[in-house]
């Protein structure tokens, strides 16, 4: 015992670097906590296209459908949305990413959840969605639940989690982001405002 004293405190740094290890390897928040505080940096973030810059295919491509359901049944379909923007978020409950950037996404729908142009599809993908819904309750989050209806349009999204996409009020892709991101960045919403503008 008493050689693994002097080891502790000769080596203090590296055990206290292992025990966090150990901590980001078992605790989902923990690694959603550390992946938060490098989102803040801005390293991360969402990029929307200079709209000077041709478009992809996929922008100049007719309007997607995809339909989404909500808790009390209703479905919406992006197709019916035409004249306001749409954010997407694809999101999973055990995904460290998604819950890293949730704050962020809860921050930018509380700023603009009564504006009527814009429309939140926040789409939860857990095999149970009820782990979503425990989710968002435990965590005090007010956005959208939604899970798809039906085949999710690959444009929209091809498996990475967290993905979103924001469609002008054409429908067209005006950001595709895999990964995690800060949606609360004063930058993003000068983005937003311009196409609620358009």
């Amino acid at each position: 015992m008493g050689n693994f004293k002097i080891w502790i405190r000769k080596n203090w740094s590296t055990a206290l670097m292992v025990l966090l290890f150990a901590v980001l390897l078992v605790n989902t928040d923990a690694k959603a906590w550390l992946m938060r505080q490098i989102a803040t940096t801005g390293i991360l973030n969402s990029q929307f296209p200079d709209p000077k810059v041709e478009t992809s295919d996929v922008n100049k491509s007719e309007t997607i459908n995809f339909r989404v359901r909500k808790q009390d049944g209703l479905v919406v379909n992006t197709a019916d949305l035409k004249g306001k923007v749409i954010f997407i978020n694809f999101w999973a409950s055990w995904c460290p990413p998604c819950r890293a950037e949730f704050p962020s996404i809860q921050t930018f729908y509380e700023k603009y959840k009564t504006n009527p142009d814009i429309v939140f599809l926040t789409v939860n993908l857990d095999d149970n969605p009820e782990l979503g819904k425990v989710y968002l309750e435990d965590k005090g989050f007010t956005v959208p639940f939604l899970i798809p209806d039906g085949e999710i349009p690959t444009p929209y999204f091809s498996g990475s989690l967290p993905t979103t996409v924001v469609l002008d009020k054409n429908g067209q892709i005006q950001l595709h982001h895999q990964g995690l991101a800060d949606y609360s960045k004063e930058s993003f919403y000068e983005t937003i405002d311009a196409l609620l503008k358009r």
